[in-house]
């Protein structure tokens, strides 16, 4: 396997993580009754996130943020990967995601400001970097 399609299979665990750290206390603060339903707003009195403690709502702000950035890391793998130019620049670019990924979760959980938006750069400005060097 490719380095990048190994960082791309750990940012997709990474993701797997994400989304139990945020959905065990999501089901603890709200309960099987809100969780386990078709959530329809009407019906929960608003949405659930606005439910949630400051710092769960936190944790599922960072995996829809993972959800959004994985798709893009992904294609930029894709392309790397399909396209046979991986090297070195691209290996080290699909480690920083990863790297940046990773950070991002406490930095998004303890509210580190400016450093969350810092490290949400890096990890896309990689992304980036990897979809333009595809181009090159």
């Amino acid at each position: 396997m490719t380095p990048e399609l190994t960082a791309l299979t750990l940012a997709a665990l990474l993701q797997v993580v994400q989304f139990v750290l945020m959905s065990v206390p999501a089901n603890r603060e709200l309960g099987t009754g809100k969780t386990l339903g078709p959530r329809d707003r009407d019906r929960l009195g608003g949405s659930l996130e606005d439910q949630l403690s400051v710092k769960t709502a936190r944790l599922k702000r960072a995996l829809d943020n993972h959800f959004e950035g994985l798709i893009l890391f992904s294609i930029a793998v894709f392309v790397i990967t399909f396209s046979d130019q991986g090297n070195g620049l691209t290996a080290g670019l699909s480690l920083l995601y990863l790297l940046a990924r990773i950070l991002y979760v406490p930095a998004y959980y303890f509210a580190w400001t400016p450093w969350r938006s810092l490290i949400w750069m890096a990890g896309f400005g990689a992304t980036v970097l990897m979809l333009l060097s595809a181009l090159i």
